[in-house]
């Protein structure tokens, strides 16, 4: 993990007071500029970046007044917050946040004092992931067992001192790209809707199922689109698709680990040139918000082609689709396109 994306403890603690200061006077643009406070009747939600933002969105509905923490077009790893920004996460009704992705993020909610906090990694699983995933051996009988048990449960996979991003793996926080794992999320982001504001319970109820319902189409549209491939191997500049790789039988092999601007080292470049001839991969995938020079440069040399796998951290004018459908569905293509799908 990169240490100048880190904000100390005393440093937010500080922005905390400065920014609550701040909102008494400013308080008339979103969250990514400092929030607003002004959702009328309706539950004020500040969501950490766009997974998040779409749950909230989605289940939420005409209940919500839902603001992000991450401009469009942010790197979210990147995302140092502003005092002001810090100071409106106490002004919200209800925060959703995935711990491990923004270390600045997790350190401003763990000041802020809101009742209804909701981090989304102790909604599902985390496991540990680096570089490379394979999915062929991978287990999936135990989740719809494991996968609902609440926090506790959880517990042990999301409350470490920090994630390991580099080469040799650390706990993923990219549940979001299985759309098994991204429902078993939204199911709780729903329940704890439905605590949050009760008068308004059976409408969440009901946009959860709905969510949850399109999720599973998803995900057979995936099980069926990437069943019969000539290869199972694909390269990509973030490591961030484990879990999809895990879910539907394919190798990830990440130039870096799970950090978007981790480095390769020579030795991970040279395994890649031989994993990429044994394994006929014919891509070297890149994303919309990081730069695609190492993708590029491997392609070049290995004689592969490029093309975008979305990690759909944000949407923006590059995103090919306008929302979390329609961007998992330009994967699913692109895999497909890649991994030569019959």
């Amino acid at each position: 993990m990169n240490v100048r994306r880190l904000i100390p403890t005393t440093a937010v603690a500080g922005a905390v007071v400065l920014g609550l200061t701040a909102l008494t006077a400013c308080s008339t643009t979103d969250a990514a500029d400092g929030g607003d406070g002004a959702g009328g009747d309706k539950l004020t939600v500040t969501a950490s970046f766009y997974p998040m933002q779409f749950l909230a969105e989605r289940i939420g509905g005409e209940h919500v007044a839902v603001t992000s923490l991450t401009k469009p077009g942010v790197e979210p790893h990147d995302l140092e917050l502003t005092p002001r920004q810090i100071g409106s996460l106490g002004d919200s009704d209800y925060v959703l946040y995935l711990k491990g992705i923004q270390p600045a993020v997790d350190d401003a909610i763990k000041q802020s004092g809101v009742k209804n906090t909701v981090d989304a990694a102790t909604l599902t699983t985390l496991e540990n992931h680096g570089a490379e995933v394979s999915g062929h051996d991978h287990d999936h009988e135990d989740e719809d067992e494991h996968g609902h048990e609440g926090e506790d449960a959880h517990e042990e996979h999301s409350e470490g001192d920090g994630h390991n991003h580099g080469e040799e793996g650390g706990a993923d926080p990219h549940v979001w790209l299985d759309p098994v794992k991204y429902a078993e999320v939204a199911k709780g982001v729903g329940k704890s809707l439905e605590k949050a504001d009760p008068d308004h319970a059976a409408d969440y109820k009901k946009n959860t199922e709905a969510l949850v319902a399109e999720l599973d189409k998803l995900n057979t549209a995936y099980e069926s689109g990437l069943k019969n491939t000539a290869t199972k191997t694909f390269i990509t500049t973030h490591s961030a698709f484990g879990y999809l790789a895990e879910r539907y039988g394919l190798t990830q092999q990440g130039i870096a680990g799970i950090d978007p601007e981790a480095e390769p080292t020579p030795a991970r470049i040279q395994q890649l040139h031989t994993i990429a001839e044994k394994e006929k991969a014919t891509t070297v995938f890149f994303e919309t918000l990081a730069s695609d020079r190492t993708a590029k440069t491997l392609a070049k040399d290995t004689g592969l082609k490029t093309d975008v796998l979305d990690p759909l951290e944000g949407i923006t004018k590059k995103s090919k689709g306008a929302d979390y459908f329609e961007v998992m569905e330009s994967n699913l293509a692109a895999l497909q396109k890649a991994l030569g799908a019959k």
